[in-house]
């Protein structure tokens, strides 16, 4: 990834339109969602043919919660995806043994960041901040969270093209993870906001001039 590029992953996807739609706008990755709890519920078959359809040059993250170890790889596997996203307690030895199989980015919330990540983590792991309830839309608050957050990290929590500018500037996340600010129901995603939010994350990127030019051709 070309440096002061910010990864963009559009989560919570559930149709090949969206997949498709968040490809074509330039996204580096979709989201699907095994976490049974989950209003935006993906089936494995329907990830699968997701997953195929979009190729390799869009990576397929897998979001898990609640699931062992086995049935996040027998998931993983059936549904093609190209890395696994995993919420809730995981041990070290865990995280490790899903690593042998694929990229883990480790989901964490502010209350539970680990006062050392790089020690607490085993390598090749990504970290990402999120609320304390995933998908909610409800932002952190990133001034205060900013003399924490691990370099490298990615930052999800209700981020959208209204606001990721803000979160970009004041935390410089490696990525960006949107769900419900992108969508017009639960799962099923607005193609404008996703165009507008993987907009609003390149002007970011390229820095305050390129931020007042869209602005004034919004």
């Amino acid at each position: 990834m070309p440096s002061g590029r910010t990864h963009i992953k559009i989560c919570g996807t559930t149709t090949l339109g969206d997949a498709l739609d968040a490809a074509e706008a330039g996204a580096d990755a979709i989201g699907l969602i095994f976490a049974p709890i989950s209003k935006r519920l993906v089936a494995p078959d329907v990830a699968r043919s997701i997953s195929l359809a979009v190729g390799p040059g869009v990576g397929r993250v897998g979001v898990f919660l609640g699931q062992t170890v086995a049935e996040i790889l027998h998931l993983a596997d059936a549904a093609r995806v190209s890395a696994v996203q995993v919420h809730g307690g995981f041990s070290g030895a865990e995280l490790a043994e899903l690593a042998g199989w694929y990229p883990v980015v480790r989901v964490v919330s502010p209350q539970t960041l680990p006062q050392d990540p790089e020690a607490l983590l085993p390598p090749h792991l990504t970290l990402m901040l999120d609320a304390p309830q995933p998908g909610s839309g409800q932002p952190l608050d990133w001034a205060g969270l900013a003399p924490h957050f691990p370099a490298g990290s990615w930052l999800a929590g209700g981020l959208g093209p209204h606001n990721v500018a803000e979160a970009m500037g004041a935390l410089h996340p490696a990525g960006v993870d949107a769900v419900s600010a992108l969508e017009h129901a639960p799962g099923l995603k607005d193609p404008a906001r996703v165009r507008a939010f993987v907009a609003a994350v390149r002007r970011a990127d390229a820095g305050p001039d390129e931020q007042k030019h869209g602005a004034a051709g919004c």
